[in-house]
């Protein structure tokens, strides 16, 4: 087999297609498309190395957007929300501590993402399981949090 321009171009379509398997975010199928794209103009117009890599990135500027903004919503799951992990919506919810497995850190669970902790106000990073607490901000990747008063009900766990 000679290895055209055009084979060349659906290899890699082929290889980011399987890629897509393994992440689920749509962003590589949508330059899968763009390089099978690729591979049919290169075949119907003979386009030279700079022609294939301008059509790639032109097919992939206007694909990967699309995908994200309007095919990609269309495959999550009901209720939850992109990006909004930081930006305040958690604010004042309660929460239930968790002990990861690994290293027996104590943190929340937000958003199916697991968090550290510390207790606002002090130097506090461990917390028993299950123990109630309100979710006041990041300081980067960790969750700072107030503990909850005795009694009251959990709205997220």
């Amino acid at each position: 087999m000679e290895w055209t321009p055009a084979t060349f171009w659906l290899a890699t379509a082929l290889l980011l297609g399987l890629a897509e398997l393994t992440s689920g975010a749509l962003l590589l199928l949508a330059l899968a498309f763009a390089a099978a794209l690729t591979a049919a103009a290169t075949a119907v117009f003979g386009l030279p190395l700079s022609g294939q890599l301008l059509a790639m990135g032109i097919l992939a500027g206007v694909l990967v957007p699309l995908t994200i903004k309007v095919i990609r919503p269309r495959f999550s799951p009901r209720g939850v929300a992109y990006g909004t992990t930081g930006s305040g919506v958690e604010r004042g919810k309660r929460y239930l501590t968790l002990e990861r497995d690994f290293d027996g850190a104590s943190g929340l669970k937000i958003n199916g993402d697991f968090y550290r902790l510390r207790v606002d106000g002090s130097a506090t990073t461990r917390l028993p399981p299950d123990t109630e607490v309100i979710f006041k901000e990041f300081d980067g990747t960790t969750a700072i949090v107030t503990l909850a008063e005795a009694g009251a009900s959990s709205q997220e766990q």
